[in-house]
């Protein structure tokens, strides 16, 4: 009965940064014609502090339109792309965790920062999600290819191609 609220409750914990109180939100949603159990609304809200709840599927964007939120500046999203993307971190615990060290690779990448490259490999492959360790471990493999290529003149097949000047 109250998953039909679910999209609202997600949305009013989300802008109130999980600040909102479960009697609140209760009287929000009645007002909204909800008829079920007030038991139920502290349990979904615990559940979203907690990082167990099941994300609402309509409210969940694609992985694509997440990860370009996470990857590109923060201070280029929108008040609402903010807050979508927060909703996304609150919902989906495992994003919340891979968030941060993506948002730092691409800092790094960025500012062209490459000497930061091997401290963001060891923090990425002791905090950060399997598929980020993982990508930091195929970095460190390859690290003294990353810093050759990063230091090396052009090759031959690269400066034919470069228009002389």
């Amino acid at each position: 009965m109250l998953e039909p609220f679910k999209p609202y409750l997600n949305t009013r914990f989300t802008e109130s940064l999980g600040q909102v109180s479960d009697s609140r939100l209760f009287l929000e949603i009645c007002k909204r014609v909800y008829r079920g159990s007030r038991q139920v609304v502290p349990k979904h809200l615990a559940a979203l502090r907690a990082g167990h709840a099941e994300p609402v599927r309509a409210d969940i964007p694609s992985p694509r339109k997440i990860t370009s939120w996470i990857m590109r500046p923060q201070d280029t999203l929108t008040p609402d792309l903010e807050r979508r993307l927060l909703h996304v971190r609150i919902a989906g615990p495992g994003i919340a965790r891979a968030c941060d060290p993506a948002r730092a690779f691409a800092e790094l990448l960025r500012n062209r920062r490459g000497f930061l490259l091997t401290e963001w490999i060891r923090q990425a492959e002791q905090d950060a999600p399997k598929p980020v360790s993982g990508f930091a471990g195929f970095l460190r493999q390859d690290l003294d290819a990353v810093h050759a290529e990063s230091s090396s003149a052009p090759t031959s097949s690269t400066a034919a191609s470069t228009p002389p000047a």
